[in-house]
């Protein structure tokens, strides 16, 4: 039976681990550390899925904003999502996404942005970001650049760029 939960700080280097194995190189494990140290780093947005006390995957949202011409706006980055190799395929991915996205909506937030598989994020209700007037600020598929509103109409009225923190800078 797999446990979802906020990581612990004892948690930091099984999560390094399980990026690093998931992505085959350092990046996402990296940046994960690069957004804990950012002033807004949320521990209760930091999910880890626990398999017999083994730490098998591990799912990170932290606060980005969207420049429209109202103001920015903030909204929720769904990165990364890392199943341990040996543990992917068996829904653990997905109980973890599902736990996130309650955890977002409990804390009050109403905007989630992933740059990802459309077909598995499609799965939670995400859409091509570029179909609710949201623009990537990477050179990305449109169909992979997806956001999920919360919250009922949580866009209406909002457009622009998204604008990710300075840790993304880096993957």
């Amino acid at each position: 039976m797999i446990i979802i939960s906020p990581e612990t700080i004892e948690d930091y280097t099984n999560i390094f681990e399980v990026n690093k194995l998931a992505f085959g190189q350092e990046n996402e494990a990296k940046l994960v550390e690069s957004i804990r140290n950012l002033p807004n780093f949320n521990s209760a947005l930091s999910l880890v899925a626990i398999d017999s006390d083994r730490l098998v995957g591990h799912i990170l949202f932290s606060e980005i904003a969207i420049a429209s011409p109202q103001g920015e706006v903030t909204a929720l980055a769904l990165a990364p999502l890392a199943v341990l190799p040996q543990f992917q395929n068996q829904g653990i991915g997905s109980q973890l996404v599902r736990a996130g996205l309650k955890q977002c909506q409990v804390l009050g937030y109403k905007i989630v942005i992933v740059l990802g598989h459309p077909n598995f994020y499609s799965r939670f209700g995400f859409v091509p970001a570029i179909d609710k007037g949201l623009r990537s600020p990477f050179s990305v598929p449109d169909e992979a650049f997806m956001v999920l509103e919360l919250i009922p109409e949580a866009l209406t009225g909002i457009s622009g760029m998204v604008k990710y923190s300075s840790p993304f800078d880096l993957v």
